[in-house]
């Protein structure tokens, strides 16, 4: 199995790296993939990965599990995921809190959740089922938020905590994604990340947003193409100092794709918070 040092800081590999990562090799603590991106064997990607994996531990991180969705886990999708994580043996195995299927329909986006009691079983039944089946356990994303349900009896930090006791997954807690929140529907960042269950995170996401004006509003969208915020580094370095967490840390830049070198600068910067932050 991939082994990642505790507190290493690693890049999202994407396509457009590959050759640079296997000539340069630079110091990386880990990469992570999206998983589905490599589900076929005989692809490029698959072939990419199988030289990249001999260099660089690998986080897995999917989009397509559902596990928000009343719908039956997808079984094709699941043994395709299964193969993947056995090939490899990466480190960490994540998803997202959201859905993205409905009575067979698959939408290609990681839609919201009510914070109810019936979407908490529903999700706890599907991370059980998941983890049953890989044999391990996985991590939960929190997600970027633009709307709420007026149904929600419970915090989304009430949610992630009683899923972590539930199901023994872990979280993933991407802090670009608490400050869009916050903006997006006005709640204190400090409040949120005071609330989760810090024992329980294994790894942090920081990425870049954009804006966008809605009704003379000012919305923040994770888009994932620009650099982290100064506002998310903020947060980032109190979170640290706050918690001493051992998590692992990713840059994620998934639209307009630097030069691998811009992307490691980031990356840098992110260690460079980390060793201070000891």
């Amino acid at each position: 199995m991939s082994k990642i040092q505790k507190k290493s800081v690693g890049i999202g590999l994407r396509s457009p790296h590959y050759l640079h990562l296997l000539e340069a090799q630079p110091d990386i603590g880990f990469l992570e993939i999206h998983s589905e991106n490599y589900f076929n064997p005989h692809s490029k990607n698959h072939d990419y990965l199988e030289q990249i994996a001999q260099h660089y531990p690998l986080s897995f991180h999917g989009i397509g599990l559902s596990l928000g969705s009343s719908d039956p886990i997808s079984q094709q999708h699941l043994k395709k995921l299964k193969t993947l994580v056995d090939r490899f043996q990466p480190a960490l195995v994540s998803d997202h809190l959201s859905w993205c299927s409905l009575q067979g329909n698959f939408f290609n986006d990681l839609l919201p959740i009510p914070y109810t009691e019936e979407a908490l079983a529903c999700f706890t039944d599907n991370v059980n089922q998941v983890q049953d089946f890989l044999q391990r356990q996985i991590i939960v994303e929190n997600p970027s938020s633009y709307l709420e349900y007026q149904n929600s009896d419970m915090s989304e930090a009430q949610f992630l905590n009683t899923l972590t006791e539930k199901t023994g997954c872990g979280l993933l807690l991407d802090l670009n994604n608490v400050y869009v929140s916050a903006i997006n529907q006005q709640f204190s960042v400090s409040e949120y990340l005071a609330a989760i269950n810090h024992q329980h995170v294994q790894e942090i996401h920081l990425a870049g947003h954009s804006k966008k004006e809605v009704d003379g509003e000012t919305l923040l969208i994770d888009t994932h193409s620009t650099q982290v915020s100064d506002a998310v580094w903020d947060i980032y370095q109190q979170y640290l100092h706050t918690t001493a967490t051992d998590a692992i840390t990713l840059i994620e830049w998934d639209v307009d794709i630097p030069a691998l070198d811009d992307l490691l600068i980031e990356a840098q910067k992110a260690q460079h918070i980390r060793q201070v932050a000891k």
